[in-house]
C-alpha cells in the first residue's frame, strides 16, 4: 500500500530523488549517439534544475502555460517536472497533430514556451508561426542546422537555450495541492477538443489509487510507447512508476516495438486494444502457413491455458486436461509470450474496448492481461481489472477512493478527487459533464455486474470510440455525407474497430445519373460493389470530410437502395434512425466491412 500522497507532482519527484538516488529511472534509444541510455534519479534531478534555470530566465510568471510536443522520453519527463516545480502549467500536444489544432491549442490557453522535437514538428509550425503571436519562446531538441526552415527569432535549440544555465537546486515553490498543473485537450468528438484542467490532486490521487489496486514492485519495468500526451500513459505510466521506484523504458516506436520488447524485457506493459489487435493478427497469419497438427496444438494450448486462468479465479473447476499445461505452455506459449520479452507479468489495456477473442488468446497463452476504463476527466482510471479477481469481459471493479455508480438511463457516473476541475475557459461545458453533487456524467451506459464488476454496454449519444481510444461523433459525419443529394441517408460505424465505415442509402434518380457516368446499369445491385464505384464515392466522401481529423476518415461503405422508413421499422415516428435495430438488420454486411 502507498498511504504518503505528496501535496505536488513535483514533491513526488523530490521524494523519488531523496529516497533512490543511484537508482535506474529511465532507459531510453538516443538517435543521435544511437546507442541506449540509462538515467539515474539523481542525473534527472540535475537536468530539471539546469531547465528550470533556463526558464526562470524567460520571465515566465506563476500558472503560465507552456506546451510540449515532444516524443516520449526522458527529456518530456524533465520538461514536465521543471515546468511544474515553478508552479507553471503543462500543456502537452500529440507530436504528429494538425497545424490547425495546435493553433486552437496554443492560443486558447495562451501559452508562451513551446518545446518541440524538431523538423517534423518544425515543418507544421513554420507555415502558422504567424498565427501564434502569443509564444515568446521555441526550443528545438534536434540541432537547428537540421531543421529545414529557421527563420524566427523565438526558435532556439536546447544546447544553445541550456547553455550558460548552472545545475543549481531544485527549484519548488510552494502550491497548493489543488493547483493546476495541466490541461490536457480531448480528441474534439462534438467540435472543437477542451481543455481538460488537471490538478496536482487530481493526478496524484489517481495514480496512488492505482498502485493500491495491485502490487508493484522497484525491480519493475515500464514500457512505453502510448504518448505521454495521453494521460492514460501519463499517468499510469510515469506518476505510477515515480511512486512505486519502477524504471522505465522508452520504445522507440511502434514500427520497432517486437524489437524492443525483446531488448528491454519489460515487465509492466500499458496499451490501447490496437497493439494487442496487431499482435493477434500476426499470431493468426503465422497460424496459418503451419500444419494442422501445428494449429491444433497452439487451439490447445490457448483452450487450456484459459481454463486455468478461470480455475485460478476460482470460476471454473479443475479438469483433467490441465495436466497438459505445463508441457504446452513450455512448447508453446512461452515462445510466443518470449517475443513480449519473456518477464511481462502485467499487461494493461484502456482506451477502448478490447476484443474477448482478443483477450482470450492472450491469456489463455498466460499473459496477465488486465483490462480498464477512464477519461481524460478523471485524471483518467476510474475501474480496472485486478489480478486476483479479473473478468475479461468487464472493465473491473472501482479504484480505492473512486466512486462509482448508474445515473438516470443507466449513465455511468463517478465521483473521486480524480474528478477534474473542469474544461479550461468553458463553464457551460463543465457544467453538463459535472452535475451539482459532483457526479462527473461519463455518456457510457453500463451495468454492474453481481461480483461487482462494471460492463459498458452503449453510449448515450453514440459516440464512435475506435480501437486506439480517439473518439468520434457519428452524427457529425452523418450531417457532412448527408448534404450531398446522392446520399439520402448514412449511418457511421466503427465502434471498438481500427477505422470508421458507413452504411449509406443512395437518393435513386441522383444515383441513376451517376451510374450514367460510369455506362453501368443503375438497376443491377452488382454495380453497387463494383470497385471503380466504391472507390469514387470514397473519394467523393472524402472531400465532405477534408475538414475532419484522419481518424474520422470514412475507409469502407455499403451502398443500399432500400431507404430506412418508420414503414420498415428502421426510423422512428420523429424520422430519426434506429441504429441498433439497422445494425441487426445489416449485421452480415457490416461484419464484411470490417473484415481485413
Amino acid at each position: 500500500m502507498y498511504h504518503a500522497l505528496p501535496a505536488t507532482i513535483p514533491e513526488l519527484f523530490h521524494t523519488r530523488v531523496e529516497q533512490t538516488p543511484n537508482k535506474i529511472a529511465y532507459c531510453h534509444f538516443d538517435k543521435f549517439a544511437k546507442n541506449w541510455q540509462e538515467w539515474t534519479w539523481q542525473m534527472m534531478a540535475h537536468h530539471v534544475a539546469q531547465w528550470q534555470n533556463a526558464l526562470t530566465r524567460e520571465q515566465l510568471n506563476a500558472q503560465d502555460r507552456v506546451a510540449i510536443m515532444l516524443r516520449n522520453s526522458p527529456h518530456w519527463v524533465i520538461f514536465d517536472q521543471a515546468v511544474l516545480g515553478l508552479g507553471l502549467v503543462s500543456v502537452p500536444l500529440y507530436t504528429d497533430d494538425r497545424p490547425d489544432n495546435v493553433i486552437y491549442i496554443l492560443t486558447e490557453t495562451n501559452a508562451k514556451l513551446l518545446i518541440i522535437e524538431g523538423k517534423k514538428q518544425w515543418r507544421h509550425l513554420h507555415a502558422i508561426k504567424h498565427q501564434i503571436p502569443n509564444i515568446i519562446r521555441i526550443v528545438t531538441i534536434e540541432p537547428i542546422e537540421l531543421l529545414e526552415e529557421e527563420t524566427d527569432s523565438r526558435l532556439i535549440s536546447l544546447e544553445n537555450w541550456l547553455a550558460n544555465t548552472t545545475s543549481s537546486e531544485l527549484q519548488n515553490k510552494t502550491q497548493e495541492s489543488d493547483a493546476l498543473a495541466s490541461i490536457v485537450y480531448t480528441s474534439g468528438t462534438t467540435g472543437r477538443p477542451k481543455g481538460v484542467m488537471l490538478s496536482h490532486r487530481n493526478i496524484l490521487t489517481n495514480a496512488q489509487a492505482a498502485a493500491n489496486s495491485t502490487d508493484w514492485y522497484h525491480e519493475d519495468i515500464f514500457l512505453s510507447f502510448l504518448p505521454l500526451s495521453h494521460m492514460l500513459e501519463r499517468t499510469a505510466g510515469y506518476y505510477l512508476p515515480m511512486l512505486v521506484g519502477a524504471t522505465v523504458a522508452y520504445a522507440r516506436s511502434v514500427q520497432q516495438l517486437s524489437s524492443d520488447l525483446t531488448h528491454i524485457r519489460p515487465t509492466v506493459m500499458i496499451s490501447v486494444p490496437r497493439i494487442y489487435e496487431q499482435v493477434y493478427s500476426k499470431i493468426q497469419a503465422g497460424l496459418e502457413k503451419k500444419s494442422i497438427i501445428s494449429r491444433y496444438l497452439f487451439n490447445l494450448t490457448v483452450d487450456i491455458g484459459y481454463h486455468y486462468f478461470e480455475y485460478q479465479q476460482g470460476r471454473k473447476t479443475w479438469h483433467p486436461k490441465l495436466l497438459l499445461r505445463f508441457l504446452l505452455k513450455k512448447l508453446i506459449a512461452d515462445k510466443i509470450l518470449a517475443k513480449l520479452g519473456g518477464k511481462m507479468r502485467l499487461a494493461i489495456c484502456g482506451g477502448a474496448a478490447l476484443p474477448s477473442t482478443v483477450a482470450r488468446l492472450f491469456i489463455g497463452l498466460g499473459l496477465n492481461l488486465l483490462q480498464g476504463y477512464g477519461l481524460t476527466e478523471t485524471s483518467p482510471v476510474i475501474t480496472v481489472n485486478r489480478p486476483e479477481n479479473n473478468i475479461p469481459e468487464s472493465i473491473g471493479l472501482a479504484l480505492p477512493q473512486v466512486q462509482v455508480k448508474l445515473g438516470e438511463n443507466d449513465e455511468l457516473l463517478t465521483k473521486s478527487d480524480s474528478v477534474m476541475l473542469g474544461y479550461w475557459q468553458n463553464s457551460a461545458a463543465t457544467e453538463q459533464i459535472i452535475d451539482a453533487a459532483g457526479w462527473l456524467h461519463t455518456g457510457d451506459i453500463a451495468r454492474q455486474g453481481k461480483t461487482g464488476h462494471w460492463y459498458l454496454t452503449g453510449r448515450l449519444k453514440d459516440i464512435i470510440v475506435l480501437i486506439n481510444g480517439e473518439k468520434i461523433s457519428p452524427t457529425d459525419i452523418e450531417a457532412h455525407l448527408t448534404q450531398d443529394n446522392l446520399f439520402d441517408q448514412a449511418l457511421v460505424l466503427g465502434e471498438g474497430q481500427a477505422y470508421l465505415s458507413a452504411l449509406i442509402v443512395l437518393n435513386v434518380e441522383q444515383w441513376r445519373l451517376f451510374a450514367k457516368i460510369y455506362n453501368i446499369d443503375p438497376e443491377n445491385p452488382a454495380n453497387l460493389e463494383e470497385k471503380q464505384i466504391q472507390k469514387a464515392l470514397l473519394t467523393r466522401i472524402g472531400g465532405h470530410l477534408k475538414e475532419m481529423p484522419g481518424y474520422a476518415k470514412i475507409r469502407r461503405i455499403k451502398l443500399i437502395l432500400e431507404p430506412w422508413t418508420v414503414e420498415n421499422g428502421l426510423l422512428t415516428p420523429t424520422l430519426k434512425m434506429k441504429r441498433a435495430r439497422i445494425i441487426e438488420q445489416y449485421r452480415d454486411e457490416i461484419a464484411q466491412l470490417f473484415l481485413l
